[in-house]
């Protein structure tokens, strides 16, 4: 039986490093985790019917776009 295991992340620190450096390092690192995000979304509650709308008009949004960049260059 396999047991979930979180990952933590964190950076390694040596003593001639910046705090700003570090601090730089893990806002990178929190950043690509992905995990700030996830904790935006799980923050208040969103009812099922509210998420399929947000989804939806996301991905209406992303094929607009696609149709723009794919259209041919207005006339003049």
């Amino acid at each position: 039986m396999m047991m979930n295991q979180k990952t933590r992340t964190g950076i390694y620190i040596k003593d001639s490093d910046n705090i700003n450096q570090a601090l730089r390092k893990f806002k990178k690192k929190v950043e690509e985790s992905g995990k700030l995000d996830d904790l935006r979304t799980k923050e208040y509650y969103e009812k099922p019917t509210t998420e399929r709308k947000r989804a939806n008009g996301a991905a209406k949004a992303r094929l607009k776009k696609k149709l723009q960049k794919e259209a041919l260059p207005k006339k003049r």
